[in-house]
């Protein structure tokens, strides 16, 4: 199985490249940008899969799905977010997307939901397409406590607990247990994961 992946965050890039190359048989061809991604459909396509992110540069929206749908001689193209809601997956799948894949699928899911798109099935996650439709921006208002949203925008700075606890004034076990806290409720596998999130969501 042949695929294209493209996304601008190289940590999740090529994480997920490598849990899709695990699988024998599996090769994968990496974009960071929309115009990238179309260069090299051009030049080796057509792929048996081609993953696109919706928020990485050159999208707009499903303007860039379009495109890449129209090279890739009909095979399937999927969808892939880390903070899009749920009216954008179900556009995406009106406009002939093979799925939308969130960012926090557990490895062995992403495989599977690979397979079934590659087989010319459509995917998405019933427990995703349920959940009410908010704007992520502004979940993190109504998902996170004051301080946990104030932790969060010192992840999006790189800083360390240390420097974070001396900036709002806790211990620096205190910050420990928010990075932890928002970290479960952003669905985050870990602090960088939560940053990136944030700032896929516009936050800050």
């Amino acid at each position: 199985m042949h695929i294209l992946l493209a996304d601008d965050h190289d940590l999740v890039r090529d994480t997920i490249a490598a849990f899709l190359e695990a699988d024998e048989g599996t090769s994968v061809a990496t974009a960071e940008t929309l115009d990238s991604a179309l260069d090299i459909m051009e030049k080796n396509g057509p792929f048996d899969l081609v993953l696109l992110d919706f928020e990485m540069p050159g999208m707009k929206g499903l303007d860039g799905f379009g495109q890449a749908l129209a090279l890739n001689d009909g095979n399937p193209v999927g969808i892939i977010s880390g903070t899009a809601t749920k009216s954008v997956a179900e556009d995406a799948l009106a406009a002939g997307a093979a799925g939308f894949l969130p960012k926090t699928m557990s490895a062995k899911s992403l495989m599977n939901a690979v397979r079934f798109m590659a087989a010319g099935e459509v995917f998405a996650p019933v427990s995703f397409m349920a959940q009410p439709d908010d704007d992520p921006g502004h979940a993190f208002q109504n998902l996170l406590t004051e301080r946990e949203q104030q932790v969060l925008i010192g992840l999006t700075k790189g800083q360390a607990n240390k420097e974070i606890a001396r900036d709002l004034d806790l211990q620096e076990v205190t910050v420990k247990l928010h990075v932890k806290t928002l970290s479960r409720k952003l669905n985050a596998k870990n602090r960088t994961h939560a940053a990136m999130i944030a700032k896929e969501a516009g936050f800050i």
